[in-house]
């Protein structure tokens, strides 16, 4: 699990109504809750090649009517040092998936897509994915 508050979508995070922020052991330990069910996030980065990043960048850009067809049976691989790193957010309970994807250039991860959010049953779409 990576670290939320290291996240570069930390910002969007912590500037959405639905999501809350606490502090506690010193204020050394943040955690962010979805609201609506009071579920912790956890945070992830993945690595991916290329072409599934391509794909992922597609199913990003699709409406979340068309988000089953974009995702089909698609399955993106883990990449060591990957082209694209996905980061993520998932609520405990699946009702919360945030991400933001990243293209490797100029030897740092560049966004390539604004953060994504999903809820309710988008979520547990997206969420399949990984």
């Amino acid at each position: 699990m990576a670290n939320i508050k290291r996240l570069q979508m930390w910002n969007d995070i912590c500037t959405d109504s639905r999501i809350s922020i606490s502090k506690s052991l010193f204020g050394l330990r943040t955690t962010a809750v979805y609201q609506p069910t009071n579920s912790v996030l956890d945070a992830k980065t993945v690595e991916f090649s290329p072409a599934d990043g391509e794909k992922l960048r597609n199913i990003l850009a699709a409406p979340v009517k068309d988000l089953s067809k974009a995702i089909g049976d698609f399955r993106p691989q883990q990449a060591v040092n990957g082209n694209y790193m996905a980061e993520f957010c998932v609520s405990r309970d699946g009702r919360f998936f945030a991400i933001q994807l990243f293209h490797f250039a100029r030897i740092s991860y560049e966004p390539v897509t604004s953060t994504r959010i999903f809820e309710g049953e988008e979520a547990g779409i997206i969420r399949r994915l990984f």
